[in-house]
């Protein structure tokens, strides 16, 4: 593991020895959809569970759907029927708050109103025992500040469940500044007694999982506002190249456009103004035009007023299923040479994947034979300067030396297709490891590019059994800017210390179904490869919301480069 994750697990077993067990009664305050599902989960667990509501319809709605979601379980067969109705008789409806009193563990499911909640933990503090841990199911609020109501802070932690808190198997534990030991022990005990897997995380904006997560639809929005691609192209780009579930315009229709953006706004707010959390303007003019998404019929994509079938917004027509993937064909007539150069992750696997398609696969593009190469492929991550580049550029030429055969393929990671060669013939490329389980690759051109080079590129590709899809031209070009973004707020995360690697990892796979964690898929990328998309963009764009973590730095200036090179992020067996 790294040095800054051994940190954080070394204080983790410290207190090993001193965790609590789960509690033997739980009060649940709001009776909502999350509030029932706590519920749910707390009865399942075996605790006597006291659920409160402050209005009696809610209460009653909410009791239904915990008792409804247990006999769920009975009827798909995760619970027998036996255990189902023992967990349900656990599950008691109380109308006053002082019903609460001999609860180990409350657990506040309230609207997120701080002075409501202000108003519930002083309540709460007067009626339970001073054992009692109080928890807040809270997602956007800082738990310190919520437990500036209480006559005990030190017992109020963030207990964060993920929708619908009986399926997702992720719970956020949440230190705020005056959160006990014993507190968060009683906590994580209690998540581990309803089955989730439970992560550890200090208090601030978006904790760590929603957090980590921001430059996934963030990015995309930018990507959006500068054309570089349309709604349907990122989404089915993040799906088959990326290997997400679902695109992050499918995302944040599914979550609601309007909430996406007042947690976009409390982000930025929290942060005194950090760049990288900046509220995009295409949210605010959806928002304004009542676009919310599925629950509005209408968002980045049409659901036919039902949110029963998604059709993109502007034309009506429904999104086209992706392709079914491709199969290696191996080489056109007259096009099996080509020439893969640079090192790095992706131009192994890039060589590997064309010599098993039947390509001749050479290093340089010298001659060697009778037969010359059709495809010269520069996987260069590191390569000449921004200066050196614009240097060459602004004397008219382009910098090395020019093949006088073969079309040329450049990866845009380092750069943009522009700087790496300005008025050149070349078409650029991008796409993440691992290569082997990338659908899709990205394509772009400039005016001046070859359309016999855009051509060979396409079928080189297709040979290689991925689909590709055309795009504007940045450093990154769509998937490589959002999950670099992606892997760098990971990275800040980790160095500010709000969770470790191992939990941002997990996080992200349990509470939001990423394909992998971040900071893992880093070191499968190579820190290299990451770093040269992040300080190509940097440069570029001229903004701080692309600069690279201190974290991210330093493991590279300390020689840790990735899963190739036996340690990044994480340490690897050699």
């Amino acid at each position: 593991m790294s040095p800054i994750e051994r940190t954080s697990e070394d204080d983790r077993a410290g207190t090993a020895g001193r965790e609590r067990s789960a509690p033997s009664v739980i009060g649940v305050l709001g009776a909502g959809t999350m509030g029932a599902g706590i519920a749910q989960l707390a009865a399942r667990a075996g605790a006597r569970t006291l659920l409160h509501d402050p209005i009696a319809e809610a209460l009653e709605r909410g009791l239904d759907r915990a008792r409804d979601g247990l006999a769920k379980e009975a009827a798909k067969g995760r619970l027998t029927e036996d255990a189902a109705r023992a967990a349900a008789e656990l599950l008691e409806p109380v109308d006053d708050m002082t019903a609460l009193a001999p609860c180990e563990l409350v657990i506040e499911a309230a609207p997120e109103r701080l002075d409501l909640k202000h108003e519930l933990y002083r309540q709460l503090s007067e009626i339970v025992g001073e054992d009692c841990v109080l928890a807040t199911n809270t997602s956007s609020m800082l738990v310190t500040a919520i437990a500036a109501a209480a006559s005990h802070p030190e017992r109020v932690v963030g207990m964060h469940f993920f929708n619908p808190a009986p399926v997702m198997r992720l719970l956020e534990v949440v230190a705020g500044e005056q959160s006990s030991q014993e507190a968060l022990e009683l906590a994580h005990a209690a998540g581990e007694a309803m089955g989730k897997s439970v992560i550890r995380a200090h208090d601030g904006p978006g904790f760590l999982v929603n957090r980590c997560n921001r430059p996934f639809g963030l990015e995309a929005l930018r990507l959006l506002g500068e054309r570089t691609a349309d709604i349907e192209t990122i989404d089915r780009i993040c799906r088959l190249e990326g290997g997400f579930r679902m695109g992050p315009f499918e995302l944040m229709d599914l979550v609601g456009v309007d909430t996406g953006f007042e947690v976009a706004k409390s982000f930025f707010e929290q942060s005194f103004g950090e760049p990288r959390w900046r509220p995009s303007p295409i949210t605010a003019r959806y928002v304004a035009a009542g676009l919310y998404g599925r629950k509005s019929g209408r968002g980045f994509y049409d659901y036919g007023g039902d949110g029963s079938s998604a059709n993109r917004s502007g034309n009506g027509q429904h999104r086209a299923e992706d392709p079914a993937p491709l199969e290696l064909s191996g080489p056109d007539h007259g096009e099996g040479v080509v020439v893969i150069s640079g090192v790095g992750v992706l131009a192994d696997e890039l060589r590997a994947t064309a010599r098993h398609a039947g390509y001749e696969v050479r290093v340089t593009s010298a001659p060697s034979g009778d037969v010359l190469p059709a495809l010269i492929i520069d996987c260069d991550t590191a390569g000449a300067s921004r200066e050196e580049r614009l240097a060459a550029a602004a004397g008219g030429g382009r910098l090395g030396a020019q093949p006088t055969h073969g079309a040329r393929l450049l990866l845009c990671a380092n750069g943009s297709l522009g700087e790496l060669d300005p008025g050149g013939s070349a078409v650029g490329f991008h796409v993440l490891p691992p290569f082997e389980t990338a659908g899709l690759v990205e394509l772009t051109r400039s005016e001046s590019s070859s359309p016999g080079a855009a051509a060979r590129a396409e079928r080189f590709f297709g040979a290689l059994g991925k689909h590709v899809a055309w795009v504007g031209d940045a450093p990154g070009l769509v998937l490589g800017r959002i999950v670099c973004q992606v892997i760098n707020e990971s990275a800040f995360a980790l160095g500010e210390g709000v969770g470790s690697a191992r939990d941002i990892d997990t996080g992200m796979v349990l509470g939001l179904s990423h394909p992998r964690g971040p900071l893992e898929w880093a070191d499968v990328i190579g820190l290299e490869h990451v770093l040269a998309v992040l300080e190509s963009l940097c440069a570029e764009y001229g903004e701080e919301r692309y600069r690279p973590a201190p974290a991210l730095r330093r493991l590279a200036q300390a020689g840790r480069m990735g899963r190739a090179g036996g340690a990044g992020f994480f340490d690897y067996p050699s």
